[in-house]
């Protein structure tokens, strides 16, 4: 008989309960329509104690990291606050995992803590998009990719929720092939699996019906140069129309000026780095394209309703 592939689950505090189900549901599926054990698997923590999710929700677990038996994956899965979640222990108990030839994975927020381990330098890798711009700040030796997961590389990593069903099922289809995959996407009554390279996220172009191509570049140039915001003047003259032209655009599908929607992006990601990292306030502020710390306070309380020290000063 085959051998099951074993998979150990690394649960840790604050995961998210819809990735945990979406990683060890098409397992049990996997083996119900096959009419064999192809698969099995154990519930680990860093301790050994019960994992909580984010939604309350408390999960028993077999192990702790350091007693669980031999696994042919180990996939760490975490939710919020994983910043906080990746002690010391954690990671040298993931590392030693690695070392004996286990493969790892990470799924939702969990490639934060493989990249704090070290595991994913000069490496591609999926993180869920909400903490993207904290992550390329942390972690800039891993090459962050916006799609749903990431499966040829030696690490594996899937961005969360549904995505974690995407990764699952490839995995499925690489190892006993594309009809057991769509038999088990068929029982999850999931009929719109993604390869890798699917966008997590709709563009903003999608999502507002915009197919204007002008606008659909000078949001792209936006994006692409926070830390030193170009202004509406130069993204016009790149793009070889008038600086009223733009702003015609943009009040016309966005109801706003180039300048202020360029504003609102970069204090978006200023939020995101306050909240996800420890980077000192006057580094977010440049990181954002801000001159000084007294500007990007203005801006950000004018639009936040608070100063940056006290958003940081909101996380619990």
């Amino acid at each position: 008989m085959e051998t099951p592939e074993h998979f150990a689950f690394l649960l840790v505090d604050d995961l998210t309960h819809m990735a945990f189900g979406c990683a060890v549901d098409p397992l049990r599926i996997a083996n119900l329509v096959s009419g064999k054990t192809l698969y099995s698997w154990s519930l680990v923590s860093e301790t050994g104690g019960p994992a909580t999710c984010s939604n309350g929700i408390v999960t028993q677990v077999n192990h702790a990291l350091d007693d669980m038996p031999q696994a042919d994956r180990l996939f760490v899965l975490s939710g919020i606050g994983v910043q906080k979640r990746n002690t010391r222990s954690l990671m040298n108990g993931i590392r030693r995992q690695a070392r004996r030839g286990v493969q790892i994975g990470g799924l939702c927020s969990a490639a934060w803590i493989l990249a704090r381990a070290g595991l994913l330098d000069g490496r591609k890798a999926a993180i869920h998009w909400d903490f993207h711009d904290s992550f390329m700040e942390e972690f800039p030796d891993v090459h962050l990719v916006s799609s749903v997961f990431v499966a040829d590389e030696k690490i594996v990593t899937a961005s969360g929720g549904t995505a974690t069903a995407d990764l699952m099922l490839h995995l499925i289809e690489e190892s006993h092939g594309g009809d057991l995959a769509a038999e088990v996407a068929d029982q999850m009554v999931y009929n719109t699996v993604r390869e890798a390279n699917a966008a997590q996220r709709l563009s903003f172009q999608a999502r507002h019906g915009i197919r204007n191509e002008h606008l659909s570049q000078a949001i792209r140039r936006m994006n692409e140069t926070i830390e030193t915001p170009m202004s509406p003047a130069e993204i016009a003259a790149e793009l070889r129309i008038s600086v009223r032209q733009l702003e015609r655009l943009f009040g016309r599908y966005l109801n706003c000026s180039p300048k202020k929607f360029q504003l609102d992006i970069r204090l978006q990601k200023a939020r995101h780095l306050l909240l996800q990292t420890e980077m000192p306030i006057t580094e977010v502020a440049f990181a954002c394209g801000f001159k000084s710390s007294g500007h990007f306070s203005r801006s950000y309380r004018s639009h936040f309703g608070c100063s940056p020290g006290q958003q940081r000063g909101k996380i619990a």
